[in-house]
């Protein structure tokens, strides 16, 4: 078996090891090198590794008495064709030591392990996420452990064997008799010098000829005995208790970073950080229990639109070029994304999808933790961060909804009304018999267009009767305004505040009336182009509703303002709100090219800078510090130069002009120009200050935010400012990895919970 086979099984197969207890000053090599290969091959590497006589007679000390090993427990990490075996908390290992001795051999445990995101099955020995879709990962009850010449971490042994290796301890322990040899049937040996020093040698591989030297082979593993023995960084547990839960929502693409990994990694990442940051920045709360842990999910939606069940992906195949296919193929799985939310066919899989996705994650969330009393937020990035924004754009609150349920109503009523009655009430009884013969009912003609009524021979005069029936039926408030209904606040050119039925030229209510907030959908939720909102350019679906009402919603690197504009979009009203969500907050990198503002969509009449985040550690990155030091001093100099060349052009524009004034009255203004200069800066000199102090708590930046600020952006690395360009792609995909970002989103949860930040010191 060759090392490299042998390291990917985590050891040899397992078979009853032979004990051979021979002579103590007996050389190891003559067993390992009793194979085809020459001894000389081996000898030498054996001699390098193996002590001599002499060295075991000084590590002679008291007989050792032994101690049962203390077990701990690992999950497999297949990524990139590696193996990693990571270790568990010391909290969920013993919670799994203890579940596996009180269980029974035909009875399986479930234990609940890393913030009881996944469960392990103690008799399968498999970990299983909860939340979300992923391949089971193998568990091993870890005691021994071996390190290769190559490896650069400690790996550990399969529990058969190492149940061998605790048996030949035990006895060389109790016995004090070392060197002791387990010869496998693999070929594989392990030798027990003493406590401190047993290695694994492993055979030649004739296989593996094409290795440069047979030693490679031949190098012996360190084995080590128990987690204590081996550097390897063992993670700290989670606190039980959840203040506050997060959805995080994806972007374009089934990657989110440019190492290509998916939404669930980097979700971890982003979790992790803030569990370092709470230790941190709140460590005497958490001391005094008054902080436990952010939980944040993942909300994927990419798979569900490139599955199988939509077909999409074989659509596109079938139409695109086979030219350039990685990039054609990089650019149907990511950025047609961007058409696909802007398709209504493919939209409403995409809202359903999330929603969805997220009431069935809050709803799990809730079963598996009864005791949670927190709130919610939401963050979406790049286009997730839209599709939440729509989505709280069409929520509805408790009156909207008894309204909707008020219009279900009429809709019933409208069922229950035949074909003929409705014709017969319009005057168009004449036309039954045409829509008879291509089996139309009522329900089937609400659904008719122009085109689909002129086809059949119906005239102008009849079509529009029949449409604007429907119309005033099925959506009673836009046939009262007649005009665009748009959410309140959201208010977009006059030109584009046009009637959609031309026949109709007298308006019920003035164009700026507010209508209801939700829109109503068809009869039968059929995409209609015709009665598309396009003042926002929203496309026509059916906006699910979630099961909660978010606290908090984040945008990450969000193309939200750009939308909005594009949509027809020109301010906001700043008495806007989201119906069912009170804070937004809009985060981005300065160089992030897909990011857009929100607060000049509110206050256009002000250049407001958006507010800069603070550094994780307390402070400005020291080249903002340097630039702006710099700044302020090319300002000063710069008032200075122009106030001395003020002043002097002033002297020499009076000379030629005043006479030579008596000495008496030149000290007067001498003596007045020292006493203003000599004044002090409490008296006229203060006045402008305290009235721009006094004007700047004034400005208002509407309600999306509950009258705070909305656009806060991160502060860019020294290496990113010597070339904006060449970070551009990744500064939109920094924010999951940004401690920034997460302390930002940790301090507005926990300012709403009462608890003070603490800013470590440095």
């Amino acid at each position: 078996m060759s090392q490299q086979n042998s390291g990917e099984q985590g050891g040899p197969s397992q078979a009853p090891p032979t004990t051979n207890s021979q002579d103590q000053s007996d050389d190891p090599s003559p067993t390992v090198a009793a194979r085809d290969t020459p001894v000389e091959q081996v000898s030498p590497v054996l001699d390098e590794v193996s002590p001599s006589s002499s060295s075991f007679d000084m590590l002679d000390e008291e007989p050792a008495v032994y101690q049962n090993v203390h077990p701990h427990w690992f999950f497999c990490r297949r990524a990139d064709d590696n193996t990693l075996w990571l270790p568990f908390s010391r909290e969920d290992s013993d919670k799994l030591e203890n579940a596996y001795n009180t269980v029974e051999d035909k009875e399986e445990v479930v234990v609940a392990v890393d913030g009881e995101r996944y469960d392990v099955h103690i008799k399968e020995r498999h970990r299983y996420a909860v939340y979300w879709e992923q391949a089971p990962t193998e568990v091993r009850r870890c005691t021994w452990f071996y390190k290769g010449d190559k490896d650069t971490r400690f790996m550990p042994y399969p529990e058969d064997f190492s149940n061998s290796l605790e048996d030949a301890y035990m006895i060389a322990v109790t016995l004090d008799e070392w060197k002791r040899k387990l010869d496998f049937p693999t070929g594989e040996t392990v030798i027990l010098h003493n406590p401190k020093l047993i290695m694994h040698y492993q055979p030649i591989g004739l296989q593996d000829e094409w290795v440069s030297s047979p030693s490679e082979h031949t190098r012996p593993r360190t084995v080590k005995r128990g987690v204590d023995n081996i550097s390897v960084e063992i993670p700290d547990g989670e606190p039980e208790k959840v203040d506050h839960l997060v959805f995080m929502v994806h972007g374009i693409g089934p990657a989110c970073d440019l190492r290509f990994r998916s939404i669930i990694q980097c979700v971890n990442d982003f979790r992790n950080a803030s569990l370092s940051l709470l230790a941190s920045h709140y460590k005497h709360a958490q001391q005094e229990g008054k902080v436990g842990r952010v939980e944040f999910l993942p909300v994927n939606w990419h798979s569900a639109l490139h599955g199988d069940a939509t077909g999409v992906d074989e659509d596109i195949q079938r139409i695109t070029l086979p030219s350039i296919s990685r990039l054609r193929h990089f650019t149907n799985d990511t950025l047609l994304d961007l058409f696909f939310y802007n398709s209504p066919t493919y939209c409403q899989t995409i809202v359903d999808t999330v929603a969805s996705e997220i009431n069935k994650l809050h709803a799990l969330f809730k079963r598996r933790h009864p005791e949670f009393k927190g709130e919610i937020s939401v963050v979406g990035h790049s286009l997730g961060s839209l599709i939440l924004f729509d989505m709280l754009t069409n929520q509805r609150t408790g009156l909207e909804a008894h309204r909707e349920g008020v219009s279900s109503d009429e809709h019933q009523h409208l069922n229950c009304d035949s074909l003929e009655k409705t014709l017969t009430r319009l005057g168009l009884q004449q036309y039954l018999p045409t829509l008879q013969a291509e089996k139309l009912d009522l329900e089937s003609l609400a659904l008719c267009r122009e085109s689909d009524l002129k086809d059949l021979g119906i005239p102008l005069g009849p079509q529009k009767k029949i449409l604007k029936y429907f119309r005033r039926r099925c959506f009673p408030e836009d046939c009262k305004a007649e005009t665009v209904r748009l959410p309140p606040g959201l208010q977009v050119s006059p030109q584009d505040s046009l009637t959609r039925d031309h026949d109709d030229n007298q308006s019920s209510g003035p164009e700026t009336q507010q209508s209801q907030f939700h829109r109503a959908q068809s009869v039968t939720g059929a995409v209609d182009y015709e009665y598309f909102d396009v003042g926002i350019g929203q496309v026509s679906v059916d906006y699910p509703q979630l099961a909660f009402h978010p606290q908090t919603f984040f945008a990450f690197g969000s193309p939200i303002g750009m939308f909005l504009t594009v949509r027809g979009l020109k301010c906001i009203d700043p008495n806007y709100t989201f119906p069912t969500c009170k804070s937004f907050y809009n985060i981005y990198h300065p160089y992030d090219p897909v990011a857009y503002r929100i607060e000049p969509m509110i206050v256009s009449d002000v250049d407001l800078e958006p507010m800069l985040i603070p550094h994780h550690k307390g402070r400005k990155r020291m080249h903002l510090e340097l630039k702006d030091s710099l700044t302020r001093m090319g300002m000063d100099l710069k008032n200075n130069v122009l106030g001395s060349l003020r002043t002097a052009w002033q002297s020499l524009s009076r000379l030629p002009v005043a006479a030579l004034p008596p000495v008496e009255e030149g000290e007067t203004t001498l003596e007045r120009n020292i006493q203003e200069a000599q004044a002090p800066s409490s008296g006229v000199c203060e006045e402008p200050e305290l009235e721009q102090t006094e004007q700047q708590p004034e400005i208002k930046v509407g309600m999306l935010n509950g009258g705070r600020r909305i656009d806060y952006v991160l502060q860019e690395k020294p290496i990113e400012s010597f070339n904006e360009y060449l970070f551009a792609i990744q500064s939109h995909l920094c924010y999951w990895e940004s401690e920034d970002t997460s302390l930002l989103l940790l301090k507005e949860i926990y300012d709403k919970l009462g608890v003070a930040f603490e800013q470590p010191q440095q």
